[in-house]
């Protein structure tokens, strides 16, 4: 059996890992420390994705023989509730249409100051 080996990133989250018996892991953070990425020598692998608030929103697990995704959105008390992956788009596109009014608009009254 070899020794456990454990490798963090500059913000002490644990980016891999071997353990006894040799199997690995690699780990991969976004800016606000969420895990985003998780790999395993065994071929185990997850992937997720964030909203503003560090909720999960997304998350895909793929092994040797299967891919699931799930997505998610949170009610007013911050509770997770899944979702289909049409409502996540659908949200997703209006968050985005809503940015784009938001700058076109300002555009716009920008060109009639003018």
């Amino acid at each position: 059996m070899s020794e456990e080996i454990k490798k963090y990133d500059k913000n002490n989250n644990l980016i891999y890992f071997k353990n006894s018996k040799g199997s690995e892991y690699w780990m991969g953070y976004d800016k606000n420390n969420n895990k985003i990425h998780n790999k395993t020598s065994y071929g185990f692998e997850e992937w997720a994705k964030y909203d503003e608030n560090n909720n999960v929103i997304h998350s895909k697990y793929i092994d040797s023989y299967n891919c699931y995704n799930h997505w998610y959105k949170y009610d007013e008390n911050n509770k997770q509730i899944g979702i289909t992956e049409k409502e996540y788009k659908d949200i997703e596109f209006r968050k985005k249409e809503k940015e784009y009014l938001s700058r076109t608009k300002c555009s716009r009254f920008e060109i009639m100051d003018i």
